[in-house]
């Protein structure tokens, strides 16, 4: 399960290592063991996790795929 989060100072990112600021997002993924992992903004757009949308003019970040299928391809993978 994917989960978008918001850091309140203490995280870490586990894909490059970086402690992620308040109030920065980052991204929680729980793999099938229930082990959780904790992606920052930049790891999650370079990996396909994350993207910008275009939302009443402003730029907006999302976790979330387009569409339904692109969330099993993602998965897939």
């Amino acid at each position: 399960m994917r989960r978008g989060c918001t850091s309140l100072g203490n995280v870490q990112c586990d894909e490059c290592q970086r402690s992620i600021p308040y109030p920065e997002r980052y991204m929680v993924i729980d793999d099938e063991k229930g082990t959780a992992s904790r992606i920052c903004v930049d790891c999650c757009l370079s990996k396909g996790y994350a993207r910008y949308t275009s939302d009443k003019g402003q730029q907006v970040l999302t976790f979330f795929p387009e569409r339904a299928e692109s969330l099993q391809e993602n998965q897939n993978d």
